[in-house]
């Protein structure tokens, strides 16, 4: 018996990622997969392969039975959940690149998949040529994850190295990032966060067996950071980092949220620059482990896709451990943060709002102050993203309600209360 099959692909997209994939498969004929057609949507366009590989036409590579993958790296969502929904039917494996689409439709592919007995793998679709989805699916247990911490999105990591290494300011940093290849053509996508924090959705799946869709996990990007920020953080000794947080709390619920982090000097964060990203995981008995790698640019992504196909060559399947085979974790917001807020105006702080604060700077024209507010404020209003208010959360940023309760009655015992 054969232990793994020919591939014969069919590929939707013909950028970056699927150029890409197409010049590797090229160089790797002991792969044992060849692409049969690639669906593009602009017919005219010229193309550096033999122009009878390309159909505009989605159905020839999706009714074709020959073609027993659908590798898909396409930009738009509804069209490729349309691909990849009808290829899964079809009884075709699929890879995807496709975070968004992925993050928000994780119950209809799960589903899918079941259903059908197919296998829908996406290694590519968070943190490009780190494999951090199938090490979380593999070899992380759930009753041993802590916490797991992450820079997942390259673009908007490039910009804040420039901003801080370079000393551009945000619009240039930016506009080298395009250039370079490492910013998506809607660069809000990147710098507003919600590129990351359709990464993430997909990893709190596989690290916690958590289904959640993105708009209920709190997030922002890097838009509303400012020099003078970076000026704090350089007298405090700590890097900006956009990070992607999650944390078992004591109560056995998960904290996990996507927002920008004071990051120490002693951090493993703190080494990821320009494009790359990194995931640090911290386990019962194993302590912490670091992954480093491209997360952004064509060959990285490529990478991850080929790993995908050759994981297929031997019917391999996530098997979503932490959702089928055990309690899977519920996201909470009942937990406190500290953070760094720095705004032009008192009037747009809710200073009611906050536990208590520790530090306030009124004396210049951009004002901050360093408190610890809880969550669920965060969660609930918007106050902390507009009118030119920037948001930093402090290094070791969760705090739970047990040392919030400890907290508050030494600093009454100190003032002679209690």
């Amino acid at each position: 018996m054969e232990t793994h099959k020919q591939l014969t692909i069919g590929l939707f997209g013909f950028g970056v990622v699927g150029e890409g994939l197409y010049k590797i498969l090229q160089q790797t004929p002991s792969l044992r997969a060849s692409i049969k057609k690639v669906c593009i949507k602009n017919a005219d366009k010229k193309r550096d392969a033999p122009a009878d590989l390309f159909t505009t036409d989605k159905n020839v590579l999706l009714n074709d039975p020959e073609i027993n993958v659908i590798v898909e790296v396409i930009n738009e969502t509804e069209p490729a959940f349309d691909i990849v929904s009808t290829a899964l039917k079809n009884g075709k494996d699929v890879v995807s690149a496709s975070k968004k689409m992925l993050a928000t439709y994780l119950p209809e592919i799960l589903a899918l998949q079941k259903r059908y007995n197919t296998s829908a793998l996406y290694e590519a679709a968070a943190c490009a040529s780190i494999p951090v989805i199938r090490n979380l699916e593999e070899y992380y247990d759930n009753d041993l994850l802590h916490s797991i911490k992450a820079i997942v999105n390259g673009s908007t990591n490039f910009i804040l190295t420039k901003m801080f290494e370079e000393k551009l300011d945000f619009h240039n940093a930016l506009l080298l990032a395009q250039q370079l290849g490492f910013a998506e053509s809607d660069p809000v996508l990147d710098i507003e966060g919600y590129d990351a924090v359709n990464k993430w959705t997909l990893l709190l799946l596989h690290a916690y067996g958590i289904v959640e869709h993105p708009d209920n996990i709190v997030f922002n990007g890097i838009q509303n950071i400012q020099l003078s920020d970076a000026v704090v953080a350089k007298e405090k000794s700590y890097d900006i980092k956009l990070v992607a947080q999650a944390k078992k709390l004591l109560n056995g619920k998960v904290a996990a949220f996507v927002l920008p982090q004071f990051v120490k000097q002693d951090d493993h964060l703190v080494f990821v620059k320009n494009e790359y990203n990194g995931v640090v995981i911290e386990s019962n008995f194993a302590d912490k482990q670091f992954f480093y790698g491209k997360g952004a640019g064509s060959f990285p992504t490529a990478s991850a896709v080929l790993s995908d196909l050759s994981a297929l060559r031997y019917q391999y399947k996530y098997e979503y451990k932490k959702l089928y085979h055990h309690k899977p974790l519920e996201i909470t917001n009942d937990f406190f943060v500290k953070a760094y807020i720095s705004f032009d105006d008192w009037k747009y702080i809710p200073r009611e709002k906050f536990e208590w604060i520790e530090e306030w700077h009124a004396e210049s024209q951009r004002k901050y102050l360093v408190g610890v507010l809880p969550f669920i404020e965060l969660k609930e209003n918007k106050w902390w993203k507009e009118n030119n208010t920037s948001l930093i959360l402090s290094p070791e940023p969760i705090i739970e309600d047990v040392e919030i309760r400890k907290l508050k009655k030494k600093s009454l015992e100190l003032a002679g209360i209690v």
